[in-house]
């Protein structure tokens, strides 16, 4: 399943994975300019390792019966949320949901003026970063994992995120990128994680505005608790 969602089944060598895995630090120059490598065919370009992080943590708290839902706020063509749902069906559970949330247009302008730590980080007219619902439908149905559990926020975090019909989650990932829409993710979805939930930042590493508004989230909110790495970019920690 991980090596269908990241295109690594067959041609290990046109891969963002295996680009990214040679050169860290591709992404940062891509913020510049630079041209950056989106894979054609993969579902996800967050890598094994953070698929892996993925797995550990659906299990965890299946294992200590931590409740709630399963929810990525920035989903691109859905590979993570896929295998949310692909872990869930192998356990069988069939009473959380899986949840979508995302534009399903691609990021929005950075907004300086209200968050400066987003300032010439504009990724709103990156065609490969806007993925509509139907594609992310499709490649859910590629997998027969498109039912009842799946359920899709559409629309900017700000808008559909403070009102969305979620009671409690058990995983908070956030693969947001900008500053704004990290704390929009935060502030809507942080309160919900149930205790012993774990919170997922995608671009800790790769983006410093995504860091800056995971560190002032936690410090207005006074939460200490350690935070881990995954890789070169994404970190979690697990709420008490």
């Amino acid at each position: 399943m991980k090596l269908a969602l990241t295109d690594l089944l067959y041609d290990h060598s046109q891969t963002t994975q295996a680009q990214l895995r040679a050169d860290p630090s591709a992404w940062l120059r891509a913020l510049e300019g630079a041209p950056y490598p989106y894979p054609e065919r993969a579902h996800t370009m967050i890598g094994i390792a953070r698929l892996d992080n993925i797995r550990e943590l659906v299990d965890d708290v299946l294992r200590r019966e931590v409740p709630g839902d399963l929810i990525e706020a920035g989903a691109w063509r859905g590979g993570a949320t896929i295998y949310m749902r692909a872990i869930l069906k192998a356990h069988g559970v069939a009473d959380r949901a899986v949840w979508v949330a995302d534009s399903f247009q691609g990021l929005p302008p950075p907004n300086p003026e209200e968050y400066p730590a987003n300032e010439g980080l504009d990724l709103s007219g990156v065609p490969e970063l806007a993925v509509s619902r139907e594609q992310v439908e499709a490649n859910f149905a590629r997998y027969d994992l498109l039912d009842g559990q799946v359920r899709f926020l559409e629309g900017w975090f700000k808008d559909t995120l403070p009102d969305a019909p979620i009671d409690e989650l058990a995983i908070l990932r956030i693969d947001a990128d900008l500053y704004e829409s990290t704390t929009d993710a935060m502030r809507s979805l942080y309160p919900k994680l149930a205790s012993g939930g774990y919170v997922i930042i995608d671009d800790y590493g790769a983006i410093p505005a995504c860091k800056k508004a995971t560190h002032d989230y936690r410090a207005a909110h006074g939460i200490t608790e350690p935070i881990e790495v995954i890789d070169w970019t994404g970190v979690y920690w697990r709420k008490r």
